[in-house]
This record gives structure tokens, sequence and C-alpha cells, in this order.
């Protein structure tokens, strides 16, 4: 067996073509424009990127960008104001705090101060509770994990009842990955730095989602043959034949794994470009709530 490679670039440009269409439809319709505003403290040069890059899809697709960058000593007072003004701002429909931010700014407090209807990134703490209660409905869910449940769709549209394992605890991937499964009918198993026996877990596996930033941690024979593989891991392995003196490698054992797997995504070219994608897409929504 040869794995499927699920091309989330692909999707993810599939997905965007839709979302621009909406976008113009509702310019045409004299309907606002969706409105995005991201803010950047510090220098960190992963963030720097991110925010680049969703700059730059904002404008692909026709969203309003509204950028704020900041220097690393900036106070949490100043961004406790910018977040206020931006929750009462009509042309701002969601609202990105990229992390992580500084160590000396106080993460939890600043997130809960965003309106949870522009919470765009859905980790402000009622979106975060209503997404692990089954009878809540968050106003957004988590743009990566819901990058990662459309993938997992496009090879199996209906989960229900289906082993999961889940490779990372945190409340970013992790946690809301393994909620959103569940709320889809899943039965889950989050695996973590403690876990016991973690090989023999995973090959109980259906889907197996590997986000714990490790490079090539899941091997070939931790996954059950049949198996959907999530690769959310971003590695940067030394590589002196590369200009950049790196590559970037998954979580899993890519090459390995596809000889198993039912289904794998790349890294690069995977999960990440979904991620952006669902944000634009919460965006979208968020305007058209109003």
């Amino acid at each position: 067996m040869t794995a499927q490679i699920i091309d989330g670039k692909q999707i993810a440009g599939t997905l965007k073509d839709k979302i621009a269409a909406a976008i113009t439809e509702r310019s045409h319709a004299g309907l606002p424009v969706p409105g995005l505003a991201t803010v950047l403290v510090g220098n960190d040069p992963p963030s720097q990127i991110y925010i680049k890059n969703k700059i730059r899809t904002c404008q692909e697709l026709g969203i309003h960008s509204f950028s704020h960058t900041f220097p690393e000593e900036t106070t949490q007072a100043a961004l406790e104001e910018l977040v206020l003004a931006l929750n009462d701002d009509p042309l701002v429909h969601g609202i990105l705090i990229q992390l992580p931010l500084p160590p000396h700014l106080d993460t939890f407090r600043l997130l809960s101060r965003i309106n949870p209807q522009k919470d765009v990134d859905g980790i402000h703490p009622i979106n975060a509770g209503l997404l692990s209660r089954k009878e809540g409905t968050p106003w957004f869910i988590p743009c990566t994990p819901a990058g990662i449940l459309y993938l997992i769709q496009t090879v199996t549209p209906d989960i229900s009842g289906l082993e999961a394992v889940v490779i990372g605890r945190s409340a970013i991937v992790g946690m809301p990955t393994a909620q959103l499964l569940c709320r889809h009918d899943a039965t889950v198993t989050i695996c973590h730095s403690k876990t016991r026996q973690l090989p023999d877990i995973c090959r109980r596996g259906d889907i197996v989602v590997a986000a714990v930033g490790k490079s090539h941690l899941v091997k070939a024979a931790w996954i059950k043959p049949g198996a959907i593989v999530i690769d959310v891991g971003i590695n940067r392995t030394p590589d002196l034949a590369d200009p950049r003196g790196y590559h970037i490698t998954g979580d899993t054992d890519f090459e390995a794994i596809r000889q198993t797997a039912k289904a794998i995504t790349p890294v690069p070219g995977g999960v990440g470009p979904m991620t952006i994608a669902m944000l634009m897409q919460n965006t979208l929504t968020a305007a058209i709530r109003i």
C-alpha cells in the first residue's frame, strides 16, 4: 500500500477560491467587506513570516487587512487598549494576536479581552470552553484543528466511530483537535510526553494526529495499516546541502509511513496552508454574522 498524499496546498487553494468568490459577491451586493486585524509584538522571525503570509492572503482574497506591529517592550495596558478599540471598530470583523507573546505579557488576560464574536483564531476562553461542551457551540473553531478536520474529511467524510490518537496537548492544536474530533463522534485518545506505551496506543488509531514539534517522532511501525496520518509538526533539521542550512521536517517518518498508511499529509504543504485558509473562512463567517 502506498498512501494517498493529502495535498493541503491544493485543498486550501480550492477553499480560498470559494472564499474570494463569496467576498466578491458580498461586495457587489453592497455588503461589508470582511476585515481582519493582526497584532504582532516583538521580532520573532517565524511570527513575522506568519503575519506576512496572513496579510498577503487577505490581499489575495479581498479581505481588508489591518496590521498592528509593536516593539517587544510594549506594555500590557497598551495592547489591551488596542484590543478594546478593535472590538469597537465596525470595519474589523476578526482579531488575531500572533503567539507567542513576549514573556512579560499576560497572554491569557490579553486573549480574554477579545470579543468572542471577533475571535477568529478560536482561542478566547469562551470559545475554548464551548468547544469542550457537547451542548455548546463556539463562535469559532481554532484554525489549525479546523484545518485538520477538513483534511481528514477529504479522505473519510464520516469519522464517527473511528479511533483517533492525538499526540500533543497544546492549547492551540492538540487539545482543541481532540475535542473537535470527539464532537464528530470519533473515539479519542490524547497522548503526551508522560504517556506510556505510546507506540502501542498509536497502532490503535484509525486517525493519528502528530502535533508535538519533534522531528520524525512517529515511526512507520507505530501506524496501523490503512490509517490516516496528519502531521502538524514544523521542525528545522540541520542540512548543509540546503542554502538555508536546514530543511523542514514533520513529526512523522513520512517516507516510511507512506508504505503503511491510507493517507498522510506532507510537511511542508499539508496542514500549514489549511491553517491560513481556515482563518480566512472564519473572518468571512464573522462578517456574515453581523
